[in-house]
């Protein structure tokens, strides 16, 4: 039997009254107006109770499952630390992670010619010495003129065909070793001439054997001002060697002659070498001296265009001229012009 007034139903009381409503509903088998309202309410409250525990599962799923920020840290390169309470899951992944990020970043260093770590771990350190050997081919033309004590002057004229038909031996080449911009090119020039004549009107068919010799040998000292990618410049000073000597001697043992003439020139000059592609460079350079020390006059101009082959192989092709004025105490003088092409190759040692 349910009571007449209105029970308040509360969380501690409310199993209590649908316990009580149901047993009413079942005795009676009829809807009363206080059965129905607390059958209302009972079902207002199944709803709240749905609904809360529907929300409490939510929570407890959402703290059950760690959010990616919580499974994979942000690593940050040296950042990445590992703490006593990480899972293994998260162990894993952070060990992924860190290996993938390695990769990606020394993939680069490692692709990179000449660049990052990897290139600068194995170019070994350039070596402060150099040494080039140069052997070059000259073919020039002489001419000038042989003065005597005596006021007389003889002129003279040779084609390189001339020279070259006469020629019998020869060394020419320069050698440039250099220690970091200091630079000490050395060059050698050597030849020596000779022709037979027989002579006119003699009793015995004698014959003259001429030889000439042409030796010089210019040492130079000098810095390296410019020493970029494209231009290099050098400035230099030093001496220049000369010896010539002539000997005629007769098959009839008539007449025998030797002689020589010898002296030295200090030199200044320099040198400007235009890299104009990786392949083709332009040096152009010179030398003026002599001041009376030795000649009155000593100077030379020359211009190469070498093209290279390999890093360590280079040809050139270019011109040289070269003029002195020798003129001795008694009066007796020579002034000579050398000039024509040159053909020549550098191969740098180191």
């Amino acid at each position: 039997m349910v009571s007449g007034h209105e029970a308040i139903v509360t969380s501690d009381n409310y199993i209590h009254c649908a316990q009580g409503t149901e047993l009413a509903i079942g005795q009676v088998g009829s809807t009363v107006p206080g059965a129905t309202r607390n059958k209302e309410l009972l079902l207002r409250l199944k709803q709240k109770f749905a609904v809360s525990a529907i929300f409490l599962g939510f929570l407890l799923l959402a703290n059950a499952c760690p959010s990616r920020a919580q499974a994979i840290p942000t690593l940050g390169g040296d950042d990445v630390v590992e703490t006593a309470g990480s899972s293994a899951t998260a162990s894993a992944a952070n060990v992924a992670v860190t290996d993938s990020a390695t990769a990606s970043a020394a993939a680069p260093a490692a692709a990179t010619p000449g660049g990052g770590a990897a290139a600068a771990t194995n170019t070994a350190p350039e070596s402060d010495w150099h040494f080039a050997v140069s052997p070059y081919l000259w073919l020039p033309g002489v001419h000038g003129n042989i003065g005597d004590p005596n006021g007389g002057e003889i002129p003279f004229s040779a084609s390189a065909g001339d020279l070259l038909s006469h020629f019998r031996i020869g060394l020419m080449g320069t050698i440039e070793p250099r220690y970091k911009r200091i630079v000490m090119p050395l060059d050698i020039f050597w030849i020596r001439l000779g022709d037979d004549k027989a002579l006119p009107n003699s009793p015995n068919q004698g014959v003259v054997n001429l030889h000439m010799t042409e030796f010089f040998l210019t040492q130079k000292l000098g810095y390296r001002v410019i020493d970029s990618e494209r231009v290099k410049i050098d400035a230099l000073a030093g001496f220049r060697y000369w010896h010539f000597g002539e000997r005629a001697s007769f098959t009839d043992n008539t007449l025998n002659f030797t002689g020589s003439q010898n002296w030295v020139d200090p030199l200044v000059g320099g040198r400007i070498t235009g890299i104009l592609t990786p392949k083709v460079e332009l040096t152009v350079g010179g030398d003026v001296g002599g001041w009376g020390a030795g000649s009155q006059i000593d100077y030379q101009i020359f211009g190469l265009l070498g093209y290279r082959i390999k890093p360590a192989f280079a040809l050139q092709a270019g011109y040289r001229y070269l003029y002195f004025d020798y003129r001795q105490g008694s009066g007796a003088y020579l002034d000579n012009t050398t000039s024509g092409v040159l053909f020549g190759a550098t191969l740098t040692l180191k």
